[in-house]
């Protein structure tokens, strides 16, 4: 079992940036591939990023790539999410998900999910 819980949201101008975190808890961190969706209102929760167990290969939605960076710190159960020139289109909830399988992109790849934390990109 594995409990994700998400921070650094917030409100923030376009080109700006944020950093979000979310936090582990368990002893079996990097036994997990990491990933980060969104969700903007009236749509379908979307792939943004993923993150191998070690981190040694990553993965990117094309709408985010060049402007996001994904990470992970296993020593301290916690992956990362460094947002760059940020969108109004980017403004979403943004929910992290722990997985087996690297590569994968899609919801039901993904077995634990964190509340989330909204992202807000004014124009």
């Amino acid at each position: 079992q594995v409990q994700l819980v998400e921070s650094g949201g917030g409100l923030v101008q376009a080109g700006g940036s944020l950093r979000l975190s979310c936090a582990a808890s368990g002893r079996t961190f990097s036994s997990y591939v990491m990933g980060w969706f969104r969700q903007a209102p009236g749509k379908e929760r979307e792939f943004v990023a993923t993150i191998s167990w070690r981190g040694g290969s990553t993965d990117y939605a094309d709408s985010v790539k060049g402007r996001f960076a994904i990470s992970r710190d296993n020593a301290k159960n916690t992956v990362f999410l460094q947002m760059n020139s940020l969108k109004p289109e980017d403004t979403a909830v943004y929910y992290c998900a722990a997985g087996l399988r690297y590569g994968a992109t899609t919801r039901r790849a993904y077995d634990y999910w964190g509340q989330g934390t909204q992202v807000t990109v004014s124009s």
